[in-house]
């Protein structure tokens, strides 16, 4: 898996994830909870490539940048 090849998945499947949760809990979305469903869902390779900054933090930048919340970085 390269960077290039999860960015876009990790962008899709966040928007897919965050219409899976209630109203309540999309203020708000937790990154940590995304890894999860990722994992219980297969989709956790995508959280597997070479990134100087690391995976998962490019990983929640893409998903902070896709549901806005790149207030909180």
């Amino acid at each position: 898996m390269t960077r290039a090849e999860a960015e876009p998945a990790i962008r899709k499947l966040s928007t897919e994830w965050a219409k899976t949760l209630a109203s309540e809990e999309t203020q708000h979305p937790s990154f940590s909870s995304f890894k999860s469903w990722l994992r219980e869902n297969g989709h956790s390779h995508y959280l597997s490539f070479r990134s100087t900054a690391g995976a998962e933090y490019d990983a929640e930048a893409w998903f902070d940048d896709e549901l806005k919340q790149n207030w909180r970085r």
